[in-house]
């Protein structure tokens, strides 16, 4: 006898139930990040800036033009002007698609000690309550990390709770290019973390560049830890719609068609990140060779084929990871679409063993970590599969020096 606990239908009232509390708890609270923004940003008034700048007597261009017309633009120029373009524009030309990567990493540190200094004297603001005081501490120790040597800041943004990128390794002469998508909770302060340190985007970036590096060495990779966009903050109305994963689906495409040289670049999705990576699927541009999510909600399409891309789709999760157990729908806006580890939705399921729940994909030793590092060296035939069949590999070739 079937028991009525199991009934299609009952399971599909108690999803529309769990919808249902998630949208009347959070109609209340969520909007909360909506009516605090504020208007005119230090990012916004760098572009603004640059916007009416001139340098040679020549107006400067439009900053929203081409990677490859800005990428001109700055070749065009000598050391001098480009120097005096990151002193008084840092921001602009920082978090700039199309500008040399080495100049961004320079133009950021000088907007990460301005945005120090900021904090600095907020620390010491008695119009600020103690709270805030704290919270200014925090963050001015953060731009401190981030400016510490070696470091190479893609991208920064200090207004609200942040957004960031950094590199590990060399962009330029990469074989191939990772980017570490994350998830819900993600921000300046949480950008990187000495507890659970895996579970955070500079974590899962090092850990993963450093799984690239054991499985090929031969094989030049660069990964990027991208939180530059403004991620949902905990499990609010923002997590369950495709609100903020539309937001940041197009700065991730933004991104990828202005990273230097055509080599493939993965994907790696983590949580709500794989929301943002369905909804960014359909304009990648081709040289995106691999999507590879993890403990994800749902990429907001019922099959893989509906992503309309020519990457590979690859999905794992672990067996304890509380993920499985949301409702995998769409409905009204609210849920994000098919379980991307079902049978019938027609990804490529990936072993997770030994990743110990919903954070634990880029802890080292995990099969998770390894088959994430295989993808993004190009071994696809090293993978290994969720089932013992090996149907995850079917077709595939490709060895690490491919």
């Amino acid at each position: 006898m079937t028991s009525f606990d199991t009934t299609p239908q009952l399971n599909v009232w108690r999803a529309l139930l769990a919808l249902a509390v998630v949208f009347v708890m959070l109609a209340t609270t969520g909007w909360t990040a909506l009516r605090n923004q504020r208007g005119d940003t230090p990012l916004q008034a760098s572009l603004s800036a640059w916007e009416h700048g001139r340098i040679g007597g020549h107006r400067l261009p439009d900053p929203q033009s081409q990677p490859t017309k800005l990428a001109r633009f700055f070749a065009s120029l000598t050391e001098r002007d480009r120097a005096h373009l990151v002193r008084e524009y840092p921001l602009a030309v920082g978090n700039m698609n199309g500008a040399p990567v080495e100049l961004r990493y320079r133009a950021n540190r000088v907007a990460l000690a301005q945005a120090r200094k900021v904090e600095r004297e907020r620390m010491h603001d008695n119009r600020l309550t103690p709270a805030g005081k704290h919270e200014a501490r925090r963050r001015m120790h953060r731009f401190d990390d981030l400016m510490e040597k070696g470091r190479h800041i893609l991208a920064f943004d200090p207004e609200g709770s942040g957004r960031v990128a950094e590199v590990f390794g060399d962009l330029r002469e990469a074989d191939r290019v990772s980017v570490v998508v994350p998830g819900v909770d993600t921000d300046l302060l949480t950008f990187q973390r000495t507890q659970r340190k895996y579970s955070a985007p500079v974590g899962m970036a090092e850990s993963l560049y450093a799984a690239e590096r054991a499985a090929s060495p031969a094989t030049r990779t660069a990964v990027i830890a991208w939180a530059d966009y403004t991620a949902p903050s905990g499990l609010g109305i923002d997590s369950a719609t495709a609100m903020r994963a539309e937001e940041g689906a197009v700065r991730l495409n933004a991104l990828v068609r202005a990273l230097p040289g055509g080599t493939p670049v993965s994907l790696f999705c983590h949580s709500y990140g794989s929301v943002v990576c369905g909804v960014a699927a359909h304009d990648l541009p081709g040289r995106v060779s691999d999507i590879a999510v993890a403990g994800s909600p749902g990429m907001r399409v019922e099959k893989a084929a509906q992503l309309h891309t020519t990457a590979r789709v690859w999905a794992m999760r672990d067996a304890d990871d509380w993920i499985q157990d949301v409702p995998y729908l769409e409905v009204g806006g609210l849920g994000h679409g098919a379980d991307p580890v079902s049978a019938g939705f027609g990804a490529r399921v990936l072993s997770a063993q030994g990743a110990k729940g919903h954070a634990g994909y880029f802890e080292p030793g995990t099969a998770s970590l390894m088959n994430f590092a295989e993808i993004g060296v190009g071994a696809y035939r090293s993978v290994h599969c969720a089932h013992e069949d090996g149907v995850c590999r079917t077709g595939l070739s490709g060895t690490a020096a491919a």
